[in-house]
């Protein structure tokens, strides 16, 4: 099997990844019917690193894949330099692939002189050489403006609720929104489930202290119902596990979490093993360890998502149409990661 993939007419597709999660790659590789660039890369005794493309990739459609995920900055440099390596062997196009985009919660000032560290991340990529961005459940769609080239936000809502279609009883269920921002977000949940009830926690955060937020309230009935809070990250889970306390607060039958992005920083894991929450839904955009996982967390592959947004950028196909589901071919019986 050839790591490059040929397409037509004189199109040649290649996937690389840096050292973050190279099990993701390699499972993205599988789906399109390809293999894994090979990459020599390691650390100089100083903490620099070395990349060199071991394969020529001039004249290809170069997909450069990395988790940014512990240590983030290290592997936000890595993928640059790669971009680099890539561009400087005359790659036909680079794209970058960031299931999840490091740096996108500052995408706007709260307090004088702050940083938009959700720009400065675009601006980056783009001046390593990158033409265009695919990414998994920006934390701000708008974040794409951000980007001169294109920007293919892919959504994993299809994939989770494919799962979440028979894991409740959706007579009963009412979608949550854990904060006023996602309440767009959990209004497409509730009216792709059949139009069920939605409801909103009342929340405010302190700018001045990271991963805080106090839930005062909440808007819509819970009482005796089976709660889906659904969320685009869980950090340190602080404040969604303040949204499964006030739930059970208000009387809610059981509570589900649900996001796309499973950082499980800090205490997040045994804060999630107290919370009372009888099921943890999240996607692997960054890897997800035995150590982190618990007997009532199940994660999802995110591999078939992201080769089908690649296949469809590589044969200059609609990307808008994943939203509704995956392809046939890329669906998969073994759904989890």
């Amino acid at each position: 099997m050839s790591a490059v993939l040929e397409g037509t007419p004189d199109k040649r597709l290649a996937l690389v990844t840096g050292r973050a999660y190279p099990e993701q790659a390699e499972e993205t590789a599988h789906y399109l019917g390809t293999e894994v660039l090979p990459t020599a890369a390691y650390d100089f005794a100083n903490g620099e690193m070395y990349v060199r493309f071991t394969e020529p990739v001039r004249g290809a459609d170069v997909f450069i894949m990395q988790a940014h995920t512990q240590p983030i900055n290290k592997w936000i440099m890595e993928q640059l330099i790669m971009i680099d390596a890539a561009k400087r062997a005359s790659a036909r196009s680079i794209t970058v692939v960031a299931p999840f985009f490091g740096y996108s919660r500052q995408d706007k000032k709260h307090l004088g002189r702050e940083p938009i560290t959700a720009k400065l991340m675009f601006s980056l990529l783009q001046a390593a050489g990158a033409d265009r961005v695919m990414t998994v459940d920006l934390h701000a769609a708008q974040e794409q403006g951000f980007f001169s080239g294109p920007v293919d936000h892919l959504t994993a809502m299809p994939v989770l609720l494919d799962y979440m279609r028979n894991r409740l009883p959706l007579d009963n269920t009412t979608i949550v929104s854990p904060d006023a921002g996602r309440i767009k977000v959990s209004e497409q949940w509730a009216a792709k489930l059949g139009g069920l009830p939605l409801a909103f926690i009342h929340k405010t955060r302190d700018t001045t202290r990271p991963n805080h937020a106090v839930a005062h309230g909440i808007i819509g009935d819970v009482k005796g119902r089976d709660c889906v809070v659904v969320d685009d990250m869980i950090d340190t889970a602080g404040t969604i596990c303040e949204a499964v306390r006030t739930l059970h607060e208000h009387g809610a039958k059981s509570v589900t979490l649900v996001a796309t992005h499973g950082l499980l920083s800090g205490p997040a894991v045994d804060r999630l093993r107290e919370s009372g929450a009888k099921e943890i839904v999240l996607m692997d955009t960054v890897p997800i360890p035995e150590e982190k996982r618990l007997p009532n967390m199940t994660v999802l592959s995110t591999a078939p998502l992201l080769a089908a947004g690649i296949r469809s950028v590589f044969e200059s196909r609609s990307v808008s149409n994943l939203l509704n589901g995956l392809p046939e071919d890329m669906r998969t019986r073994n759904i989890y990661a």
